[in-house]
């Protein structure tokens, strides 16, 4: 793709409404005190240092095309690219890796405890898929000793990470997956139910359609682990089954430790999600089924926000374009996108990406291996919401999720296009095997010329488009509505992190509606768009994400936010409605007493609160209060089950004619209100 000079000249201002906040931001996390007196500095230290990769002879037109996209928050780099690139620290400019198998074993596990330090000291977030370790209360093969189990090991990451952070180090970030049949599910699932309990982790459950199928069909759900690794159990267990276990090239026997009914264990999944944030799940047959490289990898685990599934050791580098910027006429009728700037914005971006590759140091031999082998790109969006905002499109109708979709499918495009380009200057990514490439079912999706590009020159980037949450970058560009979340209030106040770890707060204003009052004044009505996350219901969360995921071969970074007054059985549903819309994973945040989020609206206490893997997310320690816990006694009887749907806005249908034990689910829109209605038909004692 040919990209014509964007070069803009005059003087770089802070923007939007928020100069104290962008200020605060860029002075406590991306200034290079040693060589950056302003922000335009900062932009051309980045673009000088990542252009530096380039032929000689194209440096300077490369540095100018990266200075004026970054200058005019056009695009907006990961942190790590900010902080780290021309400082000449020994730091990475990657945001995201996935640590490789913990072998189970005392040397194994303090190895992959080592490389994670190595890593988050460099500024890198890790992920770990802990069910490599053998579950607790069996015998180690060569000591003898008891096994701890997973959740006690991560105790151990948890001091790590924390150490590192009194250090001085930027606060590290992890994300523990742990597979749903591993014998130490229910341990891992409540183990953030105490306060202060591996606050520096976020968790996720990896959820296969075999367990969704389970919990439909109230069967057994059989918790096993490699019957190598546990050796001769004597009479204990129920037997073997195969399963393709993590870390493994395929399927293995594995020993049934015991069986749960799979309902119960769903109930424990959700149930700790409503009481304490955590954890969310990841459906990953669908990662791995969508995955550019199906043919060679299996993800188990993601990067701590998940807008990054990869594999052992991968690693993907960030950039978003802030969508808000590319919008002509905000506030008429005409309103629309710039597509041709999203296009060419977009093929800046991949190649920024990509020279990060080239100029970026990792902390381990294994990751750059597999960064080289794939050359992973995450191109993402942010300021999603403000742009409706500005086009006069509500975030929870369909001409909201349409005009989201047309921007995102520009930038696929062009981004796809642009990495072809690359190919043919630079040569395709190492590993690509381009036939069984192109079977690929995301590959399939994209427009003919992009598969032809792809069959005759190969393509530079196995994966080219993450939405990450982008909480402090999104800070810098003027407070605009971060990723694709929606606009949390018009006026607010927000908690950051000073360089010396202790939290401030300073006022935050939308800067959607701060254009909004500036051209029409402070008492005509705010436009119809304007809706805030208190205004939308859960369902609109899912399906903004569903709309975009076809869109994106990564994944998104995405919380659907509900009121604390949700109930359970509410809740606990949006989990089948975000399986049924195709979403790759879920984080809900219920906010309460031990999680309220780091904002709060400043017209009148916040209903939904705004957690993300951002560094200023609060420790659960900073909240100091007890959680409430689960009842065991939860409702699920008939009466307690209609009740609740209906208040949840839910559609009660006539009961059916069912056989004794089944149920039934279906989706359907309701077109008058432009609202997912979920049609659920049961008989007594069992929901759907």
């Amino acid at each position: 793709m040919k990209v014509r000079s964007i070069v803009e000249r005059g003087p770089c201002r802070w923007p939007g409404a928020n100069p104290e906040l962008s200020v605060h931001v860029w002075e406590t996390r991306y200034r290079h005190r040693a060589g950056d007196a302003t922000l335009d500095e900062t932009w051309r230290r980045v673009a000088r240092a990542v252009a530096e990769v380039e032929p000689p002879e194209a440096r300077r037109l490369w540095e100018e095309q990266f200075f004026s996209a970054l200058r005019n928050l056009r695009l907006l780099p990961g942190g790590r690219i900010v902080a780290g690139a021309g400082t000449g620290h020994k730091v990475t400019l990657f945001n995201c890796f996935v640590m490789g198998r913990i072998e189970d074993s005392l040397d194994g596990i303090f190895e992959a405890l080592k490389e994670g330090a190595l890593t988050m000291q460099q500024g890198g977030g890790v992920g770990y898929d802990f069910s490599t370790l053998r579950p607790q209360g069996f015998a180690a093969r060569t000591a003898g000793t008891i096994a701890s189990g997973p959740v006690s090991f991560m105790r151990i990451w948890d001091a790590m990470c924390a150490t590192l952070l009194s250090t001085g180090a930027r606060r590290g970030a992890m994300m523990a997956t742990l597979r749903s049949d591993h014998p130490d599910i229910e341990a891992f699932v409540t183990a953030k139910a105490r306060p202060g309990e591996l606050s520096h982790f976020n968790l996720s459950v990896q959820v296969p359609e075999e367990l969704l199928e389970a919990v439909a069909h109230d069967a057994p759900w059989p918790l096993v682990f490699p019957a190598s690794a546990l050796g001769d159990m004597g009479d204990m267990g129920e037997g073997e089954v195969a399963r393709w276990w993590s870390g493994e090239e395929g399927p293995v026997a594995c020993r049934v430790v015991r069986t749960v009914r799979a309902r119960d264990l769903w109930r424990k999944i959700v149930g700790s999600a409503y009481e304490c944030g955590e954890p969310g799940v990841l459906f990953v047959d669908r990662i791995n089924r969508w995955n550019n490289l199906w043919y060679r990898e299996r993800i188990t685990a993601t990067n701590p926000c998940g807008e990054a599934p990869l594999p052992p050791y991968g690693a993907c580098d960030l950039a978003s374009l802030e969508l808000s910027r590319f919008v002509l006429d905000p506030f008429t009728p005409e309103a629309r996108w710039d597509l041709r700037g999203l296009e060419e914005v977009a093929a800046i971006g991949v190649r920024l990406l990509d020279d990060v590759i080239d100029s970026s140091s990792v902390p381990l031999p294994a990751q750059a291996e597999a960064m080289q082998a794939t050359r992973r790109i995450g191109l993402g969006v942010t300021g999603l919401a403000d742009a409706l905002i500005l086009m006069g499109l509500p975030y929870d109708a369909p001409e909201g999720r349409n005009a989201a979709g047309e921007a995102l499918a520009t930038i696929c495009h062009a981004a796809y296009r642009t990495s072809i380009g690359l190919a043919r200057e630079r040569g395709p990514f190492p590993a690509l095997d381009r036939k069984r490439h192109l079977e690929g079912p995301f590959i399939r999706s994209l427009p003919e010329d992009v598969r032809r590009g792809i069959e005759r020159h190969g393509i530079r980037n196995s994966h080219l488009l993450a939405i990450a949450p982008t909480g402090t970058i999104s800070l810098l560009a003027g407070n605009v509505s971060s990723g694709i979340e929606p606009v949390f209030a018009a006026r607010s106040r927000r908690r950051v992190r000073q360089a010396d770890g202790s939290v401030r707060e300073l006022d935050a204003v939308d800067p959607a509606w701060s254009r909004w009052t500036e051209t029409h004044g402070p008492d005509e009505p705010l436009p119809r768009a304007f809706r805030t996350a208190a205004d939308l219901s859960p369902a609109a969360h899912i399906e903004m994400q569903s709309a975009l995921q076809p869109l994106v071969d990564g994944a998104i970074s995405k919380t659907v936010n509900v009121p604390h007054e949700v109930t359970l059985a509410a809740f606990r549903d949006l989990y089948l409605l975000a399986d049924e819309r195709g979403l790759k994973g879920l984080t809900v945040f219920r906010p309460g007493p031990t999680h309220p989020g780091i904002m709060e609206a400043r017209s009148e206490a916040a209903t939904a609160g705004e957690p993300c893997c951002d560094r200023e997310r609060p420790p659960d320690e900073e909240a100091g209060m007890t959680h409430n816990f689960v009842r065991s006694n939860d409702p699920w009887d008939l009466e307690q089950q209609e009740n609740d749907l209906i208040q949840a806005g839910y559609r009660q249908v006539e009961r059916a004619e069912l056989q004794p034990g089944e149920f039934r689910r279906v989706s359907e829109l309701d077109e008058l209100e432009h609202q997912p209605v979920v049609t659920l038909e049961w008989e007594d004692g069992v929901e759907a």
